[in-house]
C-alpha cells in the first residue's frame, strides 16, 4: 500500500518530522530576521487608510520563500537517498501538496482578519440610521482588497485539484502493478479482483485526503492558536467558571476531545462491519459473474442465500450508525453554540465589537475544527480501517522475500 509508492515510508515519514522540527529550529533560531537581505519582495505595498495591510509583505514573502526553499532541499535529499520509480510523484508531489495546504491556511489567516475589519465596518455604518458615516469608496474598497486575493485562489484551486487527482490515480497504478506483478499468488483470494480494481483507488483516495485534512489542522492550529489566545484577552469571563486566561483556546481543546472520545466509544464496531459487508458483497458478486459463464452457478437457492448475507450485514451497518449518527450531529449541532454561550458576559458587558465577534467565532471555529479533525473525518476512517484490513489480509500472502522489491517501484509516470 505505502511502500509500492513511497521510498522506504518509515524512514520517510520519520525524516519528514525530523526535517520540519529542524526547519523551524533554523527559522526562529536564524533565518525569522534576514527579510531585509532575502526577500524579493523589498518594499511592502501601501494600504489605504483604516485597511489592514495587504496579504504579502516582505516578511511574508521571506517566509514562504524559506518553506519552499525547505521543502526543496528534503525533495533533493530524497533525490539522492533513495530515489524509486514514482519518486517525483510520491516525493515532490507531497511537497506541492503540503506547500498548498500551508499557502490555504495562511489565507485563512488573513481573511478572519479581515472580516474583522470588515463588520466594524458594518456596525459603523448601521450604528446610526439614515446617515452617511462611511462612502461608497470605502466599502467597495474593502470589498476589493479581499477580491484581489479570491480570485487568484480560485486558480490555484482548480489547478491543486487537477494535480491531486493525477497524484491518487498514480499512487493507485503504482499498487496496482505491485499486486499484478504477484497475481499468481493473489488471483485464489476471495474478491482479489476487486481488491486490486477497487481498493487500490479507494485506499489512495482516501489517504489523500484524510493525509492533507490532517496536515492542514496541524497547520491551522499553528497558525490560529496564538491569534486564538490574543483574541480570548477580549472575553471578559466565562458563564459560571469565571475569568481564564486563553479561555477559548481550552474550550475548544476540550469540546473537540470530547467529540472525539465520544464518538470512538459509540463507534468502535463500524469498521469491522465495514470490512464484513465486502466480504459478503465480494462472494455475491463472484457468484453472479460466475453464473454469466456457467449455467450451473448462480441458482436461485444459492443466490438467494448469498443475498441473504448481504442484507444482514446492511441492517447491521444501518442500524449501527443510526445511534452513532444520533451522538455525531448533536454533538456537532451543540458545539456550533459554544461561542455564542461562552461569549454570553462579554456581549452583556458591550466589551467588544461585531468585527471582533466575527473574528473571534472563526477564528475559535478554525481551531476547534482542527482538533476535531477525528470527529470530522471519522466515517472517512472507518472506511478507510476497513480498506486497511482488507488490503493487509490481501498481501499477507505475499512471499515476505519479494517485499524488498517494493521499494523500487513497478512503474513509471
Amino acid at each position: 500500500m505505502f511502500a509500492s509508492f513511497f521510498p522506504s515510508p518509515k524512514k520517510f515519514v520519520l525524516s519528514a518530522i525530523g526535517w520540519f522540527f529542524v526547519s523551524l529550529f533554523l527559522w526562529y533560531g536564524l533565518a525569522d530576521g534576514l527579510a531585509p537581505q532575502f526577500s524579493l519582495m523589498r518594499e511592502a505595498l501601501p494600504a489605504a487608510e483604516g485597511q489592514r495591510p495587504p496579504f504579502l509583505n516582505p516578511d511574508k514573502v521571506w517566509l514562504y520563500q524559506y518553506i519552499v526553499i525547505v521543502a526543496a532541499v528534503f525533495c533533493a535529499v530524497w533525490f539522492f537517498i533513495d530515489r524509486n520509480k514514482w519518486y517525483w510523484w510520491a516525493v515532490c508531489g507531497s511537497a506541492v501538496i503540503l506547500l498548498v495546504t500551508y499557502f490555504q491556511v495562511q489565507l485563512g489567516v488573513y481573511i478572519n482578519n479581515w472580516y474583522g475589519d470588515f463588520y466594524d465596518l458594518l456596525q459603523l455604518a448601521l450604528s446610526e440610521k439614515g446617515t452617511s458615516i462611511i462612502t461608497a469608496e470605502d466599502y467597495y474598497g474593502r470589498l476589493l482588497t479581499l477580491l484581489y486575493i479570491l480570485v487568484p485562489n480560485i486558480l490555484v484551486l482548480v489547478l491543486f485539484a487537477f494535480f491531486t487527482s493525477h497524484y491518487v490515480f498514480r499512487w493507485r497504478t503504482a499498487m496496482n502493478e505491485y499486486y499484478m506483478s504477484h497475481w499468481v499468488n493473489l488471483r485464489a483470494i476471495e474478491g482479489a479482483a476487486q481488491r486490486v480494481q477497487e481498493d487500490t483507488m479507494k485506499f489512495a483516495s482516501i489517504m489523500e485526503t484524510l493525509g492533507s485534512a490532517f496536515i492542514s489542522s496541524i497547520m491551522t492550529l499553528i497558525a490560529f492558536l496564538p491569534l486564538l489566545w490574543t483574541l480570548s484577552k477580549e472575553v471578559t469571563e466565562l458563564p459560571i467558571i469565571g475569568a481564564v486566561n486563553g479561555s477559548l483556546v481550552f474550550l475548544a481543546l476540550l469540546s473537540a476531545a470530547f467529540g472525539t472520545v465520544l464518538l470512538a466509544a459509540v463507534g468502535y464496531r463500524l469498521p469491522g462491519l465495514e470490512f464484513n459487508n465486502q466480504k459478503v458483497e465480494a462472494a455475491y458478486r463472484k457468484e453472479l459473474v460466475y453464473g454469466e459463464d456457467y449455467v450451473e452457478r448462480a441458482a436461485p437457492p444459492t443466490v438467494q442465500e448469498l443475498f441473504g448475507e448481504v442484507r444482514k450485514n446492511y441492517f447491521k451497518l444501518y442500524f449501527n450508525y443510526l445511534y452513532f449518527n444520533i451522538f455525531r450531529y448533536a454533538y456537532l449541532q451543540g458545539a456550533s453554540f459554544i461561542p455564542l454561550i461562552a461569549l454570553g458576559p462579554t456581549f452583556v458587558a458591550g466589551a467588544i465589537t461585531f468585527g471582533l465577534y466575527q473574528q473571534i467565532n472563526q477564528a475559535f471555529s478554525r481551531v476547534e475544527n482542527s482538533f476535531q479533525f477525528l470527529v470530522n473525518s471519522w466515517t472517512r476512517i472507518i472506511e478507510l480501517m476497513s480498506i486497511h484490513k482488507r488490503l493487509k489480509a490481501f498481501e499477507s500472502v505475499i512471499h515476505p522475500i519479494d517485499e524488498n522489491k517494493v521499494a523500487r517501484g513497478f512503474g513509471g509516470n
